[in-house]
């Protein structure tokens, strides 16, 4: 069985890989090879309850993640459609490509660490198709954003999801992993982003054409551009208060701006107000991004029930032993393989009565797990989103970006390797 599930997977996989070389939409393999994945392994397992528990439990992890996905969407596709980001972009003046990926890498950089890298990623994304007309230099820009969102969202409890699981899990606490994880996240961002930035030298920017937008004045432009970053950055906040998980927040966040978007644009003709409209955003958005999200996503929690994640891990701590090597590989694994159920399976491996609270592997879990998914474009939720929405190739980000996505992830880890040894 165990041999079978990781052939499918690793099929699956290719054929998400090669997407464009075999046009067979990456949508379609996802959700195949997940179908097929939990198919061998019910007949296999033969314990029809206890595959009913596990997929029950996989759908409304995988689903937490897709409703926040479709808020998140939705609420940036309002802002959008009521050219809120034109109050960022009317105080960009640059034409200088260089200039204008240092700013937004440090703007995503900073930004991940109080949203987190998926919203981040989507609100980033969303900022430069209202800065950037020439789709390839978009593409440059997307995949920068998406390795400093990461590394931005490594460093602090609410910016992924990796080191929020470790924080309710007790093995980091705030105010260390922001410390001890700063320094070598920042490194992670600014090797690539002088890698990339070389390769810019004396292009300038193509803005797009306005959109002219009709029946939007600049106080409702500046309302919802407001309310719905406000929203986001509130997410956190929520959890932090409330404990119910980060989808509540945004669906809490989508109804507010819904019912003041109604409110704002009740007495404006029906041709103007449905274009402004949440319903209509709702339409608008990548859903074939997020039906791919959620093949991947079952995909690999069948391998974590499976078994084959916690072998793996195994595996590598009776192959490997140093602990510093170990985590380095998690890291590069995470590119391949969600870095949620690794992080998973890790914590299951060690216990805190060996390895205490804030200790170096915990830290060193955090940042490696959190920055190693940018190597590869799946290899993190924020590569997903932006793949979906500016669709980005696997080959194209192989190419272009594994390269300098990975000295950057290298250099990092020798970083907090240094760093912990000098402090310690």
């Amino acid at each position: 069985m165990l041999i079978a599930i990781a052939a499918i997977f690793v099929v699956a996989y290719m054929a998400i890989a090669l997407e464009h070389p075999l046009g067979v939409n990456k949508s379609a393999s996802a959700l195949l090879g997940a179908g097929l994945l939990w198919t061998i392994y019910a007949i296999a397992t033969g314990d029809h309850a206890l595959v009913g528990r596990q997929l029950d439990e996989s759908v409304a992890s995988t689903a937490q993640i897709v409703f926040f996905l479709i808020g998140a969407m939705t609420i940036v596709e309002v802002i959008d459609a009521h050219d809120g980001f034109e109050v960022i972009t009317s105080r960009i003046s640059t034409t200088n490509q260089i200039i204008l990926m240092w700013l937004v890498g440090f703007v995503a950089f900073f930004l991940s660490s109080i949203l987190d890298n998926l919203t981040t990623t989507i609100v980033m994304v969303s900022l430069i198709q209202r800065l950037i007309a020439r789709r390839e230099d978009r593409l440059l820009f997307a995949s920068l954003i998406v390795i400093a969102a990461n590394a931005g969202g490594a460093w602090t409890v609410i910016g992924d999801v990796t080191t929020t699981m470790l924080w309710i899990g007790g093995q980091i606490s705030p105010l260390k992993i922001m410390g001890a994880v700063f320094l070598p996240s920042l490194v992670n961002l600014l090797v690539p982003l002088a890698f990339i930035s070389f390769s810019l030298k004396g292009k300038t920017v193509a803005p797009p054409p306005s959109d002219g937008l009709q029946g939007v004045n600049r106080f409702e432009r500046n309302l919802m551009f407001c309310l719905g970053l406000g929203v986001l950055i509130a997410v956190p906040a929520f959890k932090t208060v409330t404990h119910l998980p980060p989808f509540m927040g945004v669906l809490l966040g989508l109804g507010a701006v819904w019912l003041v978007g109604e409110i704002v644009h009740r007495d404006k003709d029906e041709h103007v107000r449905r274009p402004l409209s949440l319903a209509h955003a709702l339409t608008q958005i990548d859903m074939g991004s997020i039906v791919f999200f959620v093949g991947i996503l079952l995909a690999v929690a069948c391998l974590e029930h499976a078994g084959l994640l916690s072998m793996l891990a195994k595996w590598l701590n009776a192959a490997l032993g140093r602990q510093d090597i170990i985590v380095v590989v998690l890291g590069l694994l995470s590119a391949v393989i969600d870095n949620v159920p690794l992080v998973a399976a890790t914590m299951g491996m060690y216990d805190l009565a060996h390895h205490p609270a804030d200790s170096f592997l915990w830290e060193f879990i955090a940042y490696c797990a959190g920055t190693g998914g940018s190597i590869l474009i799946i290899g993190s939720a924020a590569g997903v989103a932006a793949m979906g929405l500016e669709r980005i190739e696997f080959l194209w980000y192989a190419r272009r970006i594994a390269v300098p996505a990975l000295a950057g992830y290298l250099a990092g880890a020798v970083v907090y390797v240094a760093q912990h040894a000098w402090l310690h």
